[in-house]
């Protein structure tokens, strides 16, 4: 019985090491293909898009997967209303596993926002030396920034149009409090801009700036689709798969 996880988060990877030694299914995880070195996860892999939500949905109906679990990015939208749309077209069950979004303390200084748009919007009042984490596909809606200068971190190299201030860091986490403190003091960084990614492999850039008083943009997650059951823990997504492809 065949199992597809669209895949490339920890969670993916961990729900495929989970699944793949079952006696009974196999286990095929989709990346999408924009890391050029993505860790891969246990069983079989495909990478690339499947053409929008009708080509996911032709690559359901010719390959009959038993499950799709999204275990996708939380800020995956287009792939997660794909998802949607094209399990709802198949009869396929689909289950949603997004690891919790990340809470606010009463030391920190937050500023949430709905989109990149608005944090690129509020940082003029905010700071002038910007730690940007939200992704290198993000950089073209801070380009017109120029008053600003950013420290930007993504996996691979960004695309223009880019800040015209900008040094990037090429690094792949997980990251140590330390090392992000260290970020922090070498660059004289006087805000963080971030999405609410949760987890805990990029937690510590937000402990970091607590320390050294940094306020924290903070974009919060798209809207998930309706009518889809969501599971939080790797765990629970294990116990619906075998519930479910039986």
């Amino acid at each position: 019985m065949l199992v597809l996880i669209l895949g490339g988060t920890a969670e993916a990877r961990a729900l495929a090491a989970e699944l793949a030694p079952l006696p009974g299914l196999r286990v095929v995880s989709s990346l999408a293909g924009r890391v050029a070195d993505p860790r891969l996860p246990e069983g079989e892999v495909r990478s690339g898009g499947f053409g929008g939500p009708d080509g996911l949905a032709r690559w359901i109906a010719e390959h009959g997967p038993r499950v799709v679990v999204d275990a996708t990015h939380p800020f995956a939208q287009r792939m997660s209303e794909s998802a949607a749309h094209a399990c709802a077209a198949t009869g396929t069950p689909l289950l949603g596993l997004r690891r919790p979004g990340w809470s606010e303390g009463p030391e920190d200084v937050w500023l949430r926002v709905p989109s990149l748009r608005a944090a690129a919007d509020a940082l003029p009042g905010l700071g002038s030396r910007v730690f940007l984490t939200t992704g290198r596909r993000s950089l073209p809606v801070f380009a017109p920034l120029t008053g600003l200068w950013f420290l930007a971190r993504s996996v691979d190299p960004p695309e223009p149009p880019v800040p015209a201030n900008v040094h990037v860091i090429l690094a792949r986490g997980p990251y140590t409090v330390a090392g992000e403190r260290a970020l922090i003091g070498e660059h004289r960084l006087d805000v963080l801009v971030t999405k609410d990614s949760g987890g805990e492999q990029t937690r510590a850039k937000l402990v970091a700036a607590r320390e050294a008083g940094l306020p924290v943009v903070m974009v919060d997650r798209p809207a998930t689709p309706g009518g889809v059951p969501r599971v939080t823990d790797v765990a629970d997504a294990v116990t619906w798969v075998r519930d479910h492809a039986g």
